[in-house]
C-alpha cells in the first residue's frame, strides 16, 4: 500500500519530557495522565507506554473500550472510565480490571450483583460536581453514595474527584471556589473514607496555574503534549517550557504559476492581484484541516511561512509560495504544525484560525492522519 503524503510524528522525547517537568511541579501528587480519544490524536498505546516507564499512577479513557484496547496492549497501571456507566458496560470493566467513575447511585447495585457473582471486588471512584455543572453527584448527597458503597459487597471506594471549568484562566476566582467547595464536601465525611481514598481535582490548568489544588493526584492531558491550558505560550516549571509532541507536514504535489486576477479555488474566495506561484498540497478538511482555515492560516515552505490561499476542499489546499526565496519544488516538505528551520506553526495558533482550542486541533489532525513515532 502507498503511504499518504500526510504525516503525523510523535516526539517520544517530548512525551518524556513534558512528562518529567509536570512531574517535579506535581511534587509528592500522583500523576494521571489522560489519554483517552486516543491520547488526544497522538496515539493513546503508544503514549501510555511512555508515560508508564516515567512513572504514570493511572490512566484515564472516555469509554470502557478504551481501558479494554489498553489491557490488550499489556498496560497494567490502573485505568478510570470517566464519562460514566450503563449497565451492560459492567461486565468488560470487571473482566479487564478497569476502575469505573460513578456519578450517582443508580448503577451500583447492579455493579454490587455482577461483582458478587464474578467473584472480584471492583474498585470505584465517585465523581461531584463541584462546579462543573456537567456530571457528577451534588456534594450533598455525597455522604449516601460514600456509604452505599461501602455497605453493597463486591465495591470498594478507591477514590472521589471532581473537575474544573476554568482552571485555564489563572486570574479567575472560580478555580478557588470550586477546590473549597470540593474540599469542604470532603472534609465534611472525612470519617466515613476508607484508608487511602484518593483525592482529585486538579487538570493540566490546576497544576500549573492553581498548584495547591493537586492534592493526591493530578491528572493532565494538554500540558503533556505540550500545549498550554489557556491557549498561551506552554507552561514552565523552573524554566523548562514543556514541548509540543505533535508535528503534521505534507509534501507539495504541483507548482503553478497563474496570473493576476485568477481565481482560486471552490467560490473563487481569492482573487490573485499579481503573477503568484502556487504550492498544491495534498491535504484538506477530510485530513483534519479544516475550511475554517481557507485564506487565514500559513504554512511552512523551505523554513518560511506562505499563506494559505482559496477555500481549503476536501482533499487539495492551495499556498502563495511566491515570496518563497529559492526554488519550491514538487515533492518538497511543507509543515503545517510543528517547526521547520526557525519557524515555527503551533496548534495554539491553528486554533486561533480555526476559532477553536488545540485540543480540538491535535485530536483532528493525530486521529485522522497516519501516525509516526520519532525519539
Amino acid at each position: 500500500m502507498a503511504p499518504s503524503l500526510n504525516r503525523i510524528e510523535i516526539s517520544r522525547s517530548a512525551l518524556r519530557h513534558n512528562f518529567r517537568v509536570c512531574r517535579r511541579k506535581a511534587g509528592r501528587s500522583w500523576i494521571m495522565p489522560m489519554i483517552k480519544a486516543d491520547g488526544y490524536g497522538h496515539g493513546m498505546v503508544e503514549c501510555a507506554r511512555v508515560f508508564a516507564e516515567e512513572g504514570a499512577a493511572a490512566f484515564g479513557v472516555a469509554e470502557a473500550r478504551e481501558g479494554v484496547r489498553l489491557r490488550r496492549s499489556g498496560i497494567e497501571l490502573p485505568v478510570y472510565v470517566l464519562v460514566g456507566m450503563v449497565p451492560e458496560v459492567i461486565p468488560v470493566i470487571l473482566v479487564h480490571r478497569l476502575t469505573p467513575v460513578i456519578v450517582d447511585g443508580e448503577i451500583l447495585p447492579e455493579m454490587s450483583r455482577q461483582a458478587v457473582a464474578a467473584g472480584v471486588e471492583t474498585e470505584l471512584h465517585i465523581k461531584v460536581d463541584a462546579g462543573m455543572g456537567r456530571q457528577g453527584c451534588h456534594p450533598s448527597e455525597l455522604l449516601s453514595l460514600v456509604r452505599q458503597v461501602r455497605e453493597l459487597p463486591g465495591l470498594r471506594l478507591d477514590g472521589i474527584m471532581a473537575h474544573f471549568p476554568m482552571a485555564d484562566e489563572a486570574a479567575s476566582d472560580n478555580t478557588w471556589e470550586v477546590f473549597a467547595r470540593f474540599t469542604e464536601a470532603i472534609t465534611g465525611i472525612a470519617h466515613e473514607l476508607p484508608p487511602g481514598c484518593r483525592l482529585h481535582i486538579a487538570n493540566s490548568g490546576g497544576l500549573f496555574h492553581f498548584s495547591r489544588t493537586s492534592l493526591d493526584m493530578a491528572r493532565l492531558g494538554i500540558a503533556l503534549y505540550g500545549c498550554s491550558p489557556d491557549g498561551g505560550r506552554p507552561p514552565a516549571s523552573d524554566d523548562e517550557i514543556l514541548r509540543p509532541v505533535m508535528r503534521f507536514s505534507t509534501r507539495v504535489i504541483q507548482v503553478r504559476t497563474v496570473p493576476a486576477g485568477t481565481g482560486l479555488g471552490y467560490g473563487q474566495t481569492f482573487i490573485t492581484d499579481r503573477l503568484t506561484r502556487l504550492a498544491v498540497l495534498p491535504v484538506g478538511y477530510e485530513d483534519g484541516y479544516l475550511r475554517r482555515l481557507s485564506n487565514r492560516a500559513a504554512v511552512l515552505v523551505n523554513g518560511r511561512r506562505a499563506p494559505v490561499v482559496g477555500r481549503v476542499s476536501m482533499n487539495l489546499t492551495l499556498a502563495d509560495v511566491t515570496d518563497i526565496p529559492g526554488e519550491v519544488r514538487r515533492g518538497d516538505e511543507v509543515v503545517l504544525l510543528g517547526r521547520q528551520g526557525d519557524e515555527m506553526i503551533g496548534a495554539d495558533e491553528i486554533a486561533a484560525w480555526m476559532e477553536t482550542i488545540s485540543y480540538e486541533v491535535l485530536c483532528l489532525f493525530g486521529n485522522l492522519n497516519d501516525r509516526f513515532y520519532v525519539d
